[in-house]
């Protein structure tokens, strides 16, 4: 089995090179690492250029404005019977590759698999990730593996049967969460895809709210489209609970979030404590985990977030949905360097 790894990248020079020596440094080598150039106008270009033959390189003279047409032009390239996803602000546990190639020898039947992503340690904001992706991953993800409906391929985490991938789902660029995209098509296509909480990846979150927000409306409004675009996927009864759980209840708690201290504000205070309380045993839960001490410390404002992100999450029903207002605009958030995480 060949394993390649397929890394788009667009002025990365903070990060690029920890990525590519995390992809060198895996316990199973992977037989090939291409990355994709997408236009740099800063030093990734140099950078790159200091593996010499260690890595494949593509260069795209302008940029694509997309990662998915990035991802689309390496495609072309990859050699490999499965190929590993990642992002140039990401690296890969030493592991990475190994537990993929064991997934995929344990399972011919497999297409494809998502892995474990942790957010490097940065300030209060990349905390609050951190303890977001616990709870999404350690809980939900956990429940929609059993139900056979792993709801995302993490773009930065993924890997995928080379053939399969460009035979049923290909690259439409017309969302702005291409990873989305690909699961859905997975699904729709009734193949398998394993959840391995083992695989392991570390990148780079927002650590502004400006950008912070920019990326929720990304997420958020890539979901909205992939679910209208993707929406028969639904016709298996799990599908449709889990899609359920996660559409309804997030339009309804995002509401009560807002509408609640009109109606009521004691009742609103009650519910504030109570989401407080669980926010700290999240933290708490979070800072064992992953041995972290500060996840426990910014818990309390996990709540700023969550105000965030139901706002933003009834902001894009409404563009998105109601007003049919779709946006393809992809923001990159500005990078820190990856020496500089803790």
């Amino acid at each position: 089995m060949k394993i390649s790894i397929l890394i788009p990248c667009h002025n990365e020079e903070k990060s690029i090179e920890k990525c590519v020596e995390s992809c060198l440094a895996q316990t199973r080598k992977p037989d090939q690492i291409l990355v994709v150039n997408d236009g740099s106008t800063d030093n990734t270009a140099k950078i790159l250029e200091s593996f010499g033959d260690k890595i494949e390189v593509v260069a795209i003279e302008h940029a694509t404005g997309n990662k998915s047409y990035a991802q689309e032009r390496g495609l072309q390239y990859i050699t490999g019977d499965i190929f590993v996803a990642t992002d140039g602000d990401t690296f890969l546990d030493r592991e990475f590759v190994r537990l993929i190639e064991q997934d995929f020898e344990q399972n011919p039947r497999l297409a494809a698999v998502g892995g474990y992503v942790r957010s490097l340690k940065y300030n209060w904001l990349t905390a609050c990730r951190e303890i977001d992706y616990t709870f999404g991953q350690d809980l939900n993800k956990s429940a929609q593996a059993n139900l056979s409906f792993l709801f995302v391929i993490p773009g930065c985490a993924g890997a995928f049967r080379t053939d399969i991938f460009r035979k049923y789902i290909k690259f439409d660029h017309d969302t702005l969460t291409e990873d989305l995209d690909f699961t859905y098509k997975l699904h729709l296509n009734y193949f398998k895809i394993k959840y391995d909480k083992k695989a392991i990846c570390y990148t780079q979150d927002p650590f502004t709210l400006k950008a912070y927000i920019n990326q929720m409306r990304r997420w958020y409004g890539g979901g909205w489209q992939n679910l209208m675009k993707n929406f028969w996927v639904i016709r298996r009864p799990a599908n449709a609970l889990e899609l359920s759980l996660m559409y309804i209840e997030g339009i309804v708690f995002s509401a009560c979030l807002f509408l609640l201290p009109l109606i009521n504000i004691i009742y609103f205070g009650y519910f504030i404590s109570g989401y407080l309380a669980f926010a700290v045993v999240l933290g708490v839960y979070s800072s064992i985990r992953k041995k972290r001490a500060d996840l426990f410390f910014y818990s309390p404002l996990y709540l700023v977030m969550i105000f965030i992100n139901a706002w933003i999450f009834l902001e894009q029903l409404v563009k998105e949905v109601i007003l049919g207002r779709k946006n393809l605009n992809w923001f990159k958030p500005e990078r820190f360097s990856n020496d500089t995480a803790i």
